[in-house]
């Protein structure tokens, strides 16, 4: 093989890297700028208890019927946390259906992703 023919096929060799780490990139933005827009809302109680969580997982809201106030604490409590559970829940789907949408549920960056969210919910139910 000619030095010219090997040069010519390592530059092309090496675009198509490029263009293959420029796709990835716009791939993983798609998927930061996207999944940063998301959040979730579950509800318990036939209705009573409604909470909303962030991208994150995290609680930014929580609405309470007034009929709660006939119920036992104990019960709006569970009520509360079985919600939250709802709503993290569907949180995992909402991701899931756009890392697959981005950068492929079965990439290496989408599992790391659905695994980092996962982590993330668990930690979270210790608290």
């Amino acid at each position: 093989m000619s030095d010219e023919l090997w040069s010519s096929l390592a530059v092309d060799r090496i675009d198509e890297w490029e263009r293959g780490f420029a796709e990835r990139a716009a791939q993983a933005k798609a998927l930061a700028e996207r999944s940063a827009q998301l959040s979730a809302t579950g509800r318990a109680g036939d209705g009573a208890v409604e909470v909303t969580v962030d991208s994150n997982g995290q609680l930014t809201g929580v609405r309470l019927e007034e009929e709660i106030r006939r119920q036992p604490a104990a019960t709006t409590a569970r009520q509360i946390m079985a919600a939250v559970r709802a709503a993290q829940a569907d949180l995992v789907r909402q991701y899931g259906q756009v890392t697959a949408e981005t950068v492929g549920a079965d990439s290496e960056t989408g599992k790391a992703v659905l695994a980092g969210l996962n982590a993330r919910l668990a930690a979270g139910d210790g608290e």
